[in-house]
């Protein structure tokens, strides 16, 4: 790139366009926002182009010291690009979800301007104290947007998101102060590589898995998640579900597992065990709800425990499945919460029993929705089915018993996602006003047409995504190999089947191994 700080660059415009929204008139607010995510998501995809796959491991550094112990430092590696491309791609569809705002536009859109600043920020900044300001500051826009323009019960939900998720914060912020002086250094890719003592790992990953699991956020404190979809408008649905869940787990993936790999391993029961709760428990609830949001809320919190147990399954498979999972799920729910959100705009409602039958009147959009309900359940050729898959297969070399609790959620997945496609696009139509609805729109069709393109193209040709971020991921899991528990499966990845079946005592035919080999 010739030292152009494009980084800083994508901080810049939506943080000049979002103080710009706050001096105009609506009008002319909503094309400063639109134009402004558009130019970050063309800066974006620049990135993702100009990025040097095998080449340095963090790329498009910036670096400027502010004063003593803390710096100005931006930088990316490829899992960072994936997700920074995820919030720029989403971003410019938020803002064209958000013609039903009447009141106050300016603010709102400053507030979603704000929010994309600070989210990159999150994603490429290379010193703590940085990441933390990015990483807390996130908390302000979106209790805004909850709290203001969100339903009934906005206060109560915008309350309950901001103090679960700051509580966990403040015991990471200890943590941070602990490190850099026992490091002596600030920057996030030396800490990467810094041994602590084992003794110290065990009190600092307590106090990141504090903020990261609300983040994520992880059974039992997920309770803010489906009040704060509920109450929060439709765009804030999506960036909610399709990027902030997401930096609990690029924390676990930037700070818990590389920093303190002995303490990861030495809790890997706990984040097993309450993963593998929340993916049943929190399926089993979804299929009961009646309000639409509130169910896709509760599958992302089933979705969300797939990543951790994949993070937590330390080897290569479990981690790209866990990233591509996020990045599926970040495309998926968002176009998800959109879908209710374009029957919400014409009915007012998110009761399930309201519709029926919108396959009759509402073609194009019943069909958009079946594409994003079945790359949800992972459909083979969806975005979903690629990491679902990895993630299994990953999970399944540490634990089997973990896998097979896993793969039930998958099945009750299918359940309530089936279940609720089928109560809202078939069946009889019931009630007059659902099926006097009219099709979807331009801007509808400009909202949900990037996504499913996003989703086959991730389920089609996954390479594009696992390509930028395989060799980070390749030096996360060679850092975590002196910590891996060992798995339980018996079956080492790339093991020719004949040798493996003796290995566990089998008795294949080794010739019947190489053949199948030779295929």
């Amino acid at each position: 790139m010739g030292g152009f700080p494009i980084l800083s660059v994508m901080l810049l415009v939506p943080l000049l366009a979002g103080v710009a929204c706050l001096f105009v008139e609506a009008k002319a607010a909503r094309t400063i926002a639109l134009a402004a995510t558009l130019i970050d998501l063309a800066l974006g995809v620049v990135l993702w182009l100009n990025f040097d796959i095998g080449g340095a491991q963090w790329q498009f550094t910036e670096r400027a010291p502010i004063f003593a112990g803390f710096n100005y430092a931006l930088g990316i590696d490829g899992i960072a690009l994936l997700l920074i491309v995820l919030s720029v791609f989403l971003m410019p569809i938020c803002i064209l979800a958000s013609q039903s705002i009447e009141k106050r536009v300016g603010e709102y859109m400053a507030a979603f301007l704000f929010m994309e600043v600070l989210m990159i920020g999150v994603f490429a900044a290379q010193d703590l104290f940085l990441f933390y300001i990015f990483f807390e500051a996130g908390l302000i826009p979106m209790y805004l947007i909850i709290g203001i323009w969100g339903g009934q019960n906005r206060i109560y939900a915008a309350y309950k998101f901001f103090l679960y998720t700051l509580l966990g914060s403040v015991l990471m912020l200890i943590a941070m102060l602990w490190m850099v002086n026992e490091a002596g250094t600030t920057d996030i890719p030396t800490l990467m590589q810094y041994d602590f003592p084992p003794a110290a790992q065990t009190w600092l990953w307590l106090a990141f898995f504090a903020s990261f699991a609300v983040k994520m956020p992880m059974w039992p404190v997920h309770t803010w998640l489906p009040d704060a979809h509920v109450q929060a408008p439709t765009a804030g649905s999506v960036i909610l579900a399709g990027v902030l869940l997401k930096m609990g787990g690029y924390g676990f993936i930037r700070f818990s597992l590389p920093m303190f790999p002995e303490a990861s391993a030495q809790f890997v029961w706990l984040i097993w065990g309450l993963s593998m709760a929340a993916v049943v428990i929190t399926s089993l609830i979804a299929l009961v709800q009646q309000d639409m949001k509130k169910l896709i809320a509760y599958s992302s919190v089933a979705h969300m425990a797939i990543v951790t147990i994949g993070l937590f399954a330390f080897n290569v498979q479990g981690l790209e499945g866990a990233m591509i999972v996020m990045l599926s799920h970040g495309l998926v729910s968002g176009a998800l919460f959109l879908c209710v959100g374009v029957i919400y705009d014409r009915l007012h409602t998110r009761e399930i029993d309201r519709y029926g039958g919108l396959a009759i009147n509402m073609p194009k959009y019943a069909l958009f929705f079946l594409l994003f309900t079945m790359a949800s359940i992972g459909l083979p050729g969806t975005s979903g089915f690629v990491g679902e898959f990895l993630s299994l297969a990953g999970i399944y070399q540490a634990n089997t018993w973990a896998t097979l609790v896993c793969a039930t959620g998958i099945i009750l997945g299918a359940g309530y996602m089936l279940y609720l496609y089928w109560r809202i696009a078939f069946g009889v139509q019931k009630n007059a006003d659902a099926a006097a609805m009219p099709d979807l729109s331009l801007r509808e069709w400009l909202m949900l047409g990037p996504i499913a393109a996003a989703v086959l193209w991730m389920g089609v040709y996954p390479e594009s995504f696992l390509a930028p971020m395989r060799q980070d991921i390749a030096a996360l899991d060679a850092r975590l190999s002196r910590a891996a528990p060992e798995g339980d499966s018996h079956l080492a990845p790339g093991t020719p089947r004949a040798e493996a079946a003796n290995a566990v005592g089998g008795t294949h035919d080794a010739g019947h191994g190489e053949a199948e080999g030779a295929h």
